[in-house]
């Protein structure tokens, strides 16, 4: 499995709006890639301006076709200039198994 977490530090002006498109491209990778096994969006408990991402795809190639889907691609251009920051981390799980997820 190919999974990542992402931490998204949101220009203040743009919260609202940011997270709204954040919904929609969570929303369309759940309902519509097969590929994607979990895409969760976390409020961050001390900053509401912070953002976490765990997604959960099948395989690197699921990821990829995550990256050229319209939602994602709606939300990249959409809300380029309204980040002040991103940090990814990219995992393969431990536990439970791939056999055993889901």
């Amino acid at each position: 499995m190919h999974i990542l977490f992402v931490t998204i530090k949101m220009k203040p002006e743009h919260r609202d709006a940011y997270m709204a498109e954040m919904l929609l491209n969570a929303k369309g990778a759940r309902e519509d890639e097969p590929g994607c096994l979990r895409f969760d969006v976390v409020q961050d408990s001390e900053d509401e301006n912070t953002i976490h991402l765990y997604e959960v795809y099948t395989d690197e190639a699921a990821f990829q076709a995550h990256t050229s889907a319209p939602h994602f691609l709606r939300m990249r251009e959409t809300t380029a200039d309204w980040r002040e920051g991103q940090t990814v981390h990219r995992g393969t799980n431990v536990a439970p198994t791939d056999a055993e997820w889901g």
